[in-house]
Formats: structure tokens, sequence, C-alpha cells
């Protein structure tokens, strides 16, 4: 009797402590009593009633990530692409996660493409490749709602790749690289008529520069003949006027006037002209040097 006891109190033991669960953080368990919605569990020690109370769904709150497969869909110019989606969404209540929908991640996969193809159904093959950050949000917001009754709340829908046909991207690509040349092109055009502007404006500058430099040559050179002629015309006014408070008697004038005609007919003179005052001083002269001449040769 005391072993039966004893392995009743035993079995009692491991039965209480199976029915002891811990919740993790950031997870929540939905409890079913007698195959019935009981209640969810969140972070913490919880005990369930053996045999009544069952665990019928472990429910991660973090944020999750679900890479899909490329999806077929036509552009409404009638091209054909693969486009695969990845969506990030976060369960936000585990009871309608449990009981909303069965398989929801199926659920949200086929959601995501049959709204995706209605998406880029109305779009053009560029408008599509340009348009990524518009259609993501488009999808979210379609995801978004459509999933809130399942206890989903989808956070983020991005576009990964995007792959038109290989003849499409085949054109596509001799389109860049002609778009590419062309602007190299430009830009090498740009290059050179900068380079001419410059080039010319530099050439004006240097003319400019050379014409003022002339400018300032022969308006300097003007300025020291001009002070030249007159520093000579204030010293013959200084010589005149010297001459003058001097009042030199007629003799020194007759002389220096013939000393003036000396220098005029050294040789150069083909005429001169001698006033009349100056033709009696020459002709006295004259006859004191013939009488001068007599003189001497009477003494011999």
């Amino acid at each position: 009797m005391p072993y039966v006891i004893a392995i009743l109190v035993l079995l009692l033991i491991v039965i209480i402590i199976a029915n002891i669960k811990i919740v993790p953080q950031a997870h929540a368990y939905v409890m079913e009593r007698l195959g019935a919605y009981h209640v969810t569990w969140e972070t913490g020690l919880h005990v369930k009633i053996p045999f009544l109370d069952k665990i019928a769904k472990k429910v991660s709150l973090k944020e999750q990530v679900i890479d899909f497969p490329p999806q077929p869909v036509i552009t409404k110019d009638n091209v054909t692409m693969q486009i695969d989606t990845v969506v990030y969404f976060q369960i936000t209540d585990p009871k309608l996660y449990a009981y909303g929908v069965e398989s929801p991640i199926s659920a949200i996969e086929n959601l995501s493409a049959t709204t995706l193809r209605n998406i880029i159904g109305d779009l053009e093959l560029d408008h599509t490749l340009t348009s990524r950050d518009v259609i993501n949000t488009q999808i979210r917001q379609i995801l978004d709602e459509a999933t809130d009754p399942w206890g989903i709340k989808v956070n983020r829908v991005e576009l990964k790749n995007i792959l038109p046909p290989a003849e499409i991207q085949d054109s596509m690509e001799k389109q860049m690289k002609a778009e590419r040349e062309r602007r190299a092109k430009i830009l090498e055009a740009e290059g050179q008529k900068r380079s001419a502007v410059l080039i010319a404006e530099g050439e004006k500058e240097s003319a400019i520069l050379h014409a003022e430099a002339l400018k300032e040559a022969k308006i300097r050179e003007a300025q020291g003949e001009a002070e030249a002629i007159l520093s000579v015309q204030k010293a013959l006014a200084d010589s005149i006027k010297m001459l003058n408070e001097a009042n030199p008697g007629e003799g020194v004038i007759a002389i220096k006037s013939l000393e003036a005609f000396e220098k005029a007919a050294d040789g150069k003179a083909t005429k001169i002209i001698i006033p009349s005052n100056l033709q009696s001083l020459a002709g006295l002269a004259t006859s004191l040097k013939e009488f001068v001449s007599d003189d001497t040769n009477l003494a011999k």
C-alpha cells in the first residue's frame, strides 16, 4: 500500500511538472479547453489543467520576413516579367492568427501575388522599373488591410528583383549604352566649347592689355617730349632773362650775332641774309683787317 501511494504521489508530481509551462519573451501561447479557445498566455510562468487544457498554437510576436519566389506578371504593354517580393510582417493578435485563416503564410503569398499582378497590369515596363517605391507602398497598404482580420500587421513590402525577358534586357542595355555615349559626347562638346570660350576670352584680354600698354607708352613718350620742350623753353627763357638783367652793350650783341652767323655759315647753308646793322659792322671789321695788313707790309 505505501508503495502505491508513493507511486501515485510521484505520478502526480510528474503530471504537475509536465503541465507547468514558461512562455518565453516575444511569444504567446493560444490555449484551448475542451477543444474551444480559452485564453492566450503571454510571457511568464503558467500552469494548465491536465487533460482539459491544450496548447493550440505557439505564436512568435517578433517581426518576420518571408521571401516569396518570383511571380510571373504582365505589364500594360504586354511584357511578361518575373518579380519576387519580400514581406515583413508581425503578429499582433495570436487568437486571430490561430483561428482567422488556415495557413496564414500561404494566404499572404497568394494575396501578394494577385495584388502584384493587379498593380503591374496598370503600369508600362519603363514605369514599372522606375516606380518600385510606389508599388511597394500600394502592395503594403492592400496586404495590411486584408490581413488585419487575421491578426497580422504588414510593416513593409519590397520588390526584390524585377526580371524582364532576355531580349528586353539586351535592348535596355543597348539603350543605356547609347544614352551614356550621347551624354559623353555632349559633355565633350561642352568641354570643347568652354575651352574655346576661355581661349577667346584670354586672347581678348591679352589684346586689350597690349593696346593699353601701347597707349600708356605713347602717353608717357608724349609727356616726356612735352617735358623736354618745356625744359628747353624754360632754359631759353632763363638765358634771355639773364641777358636782360646783365644789360649787354651793342658791341657784345653784335659780336654774339657774328658768332651766330659764323655757326650758320659753316658750309651747310647756301644763302645767308645779313641784317643791315651787321653789314656795316662787317665792313668795319674788313677795313680794320686791311689796315692792319698794310702796316705789316710797310714795316717789312
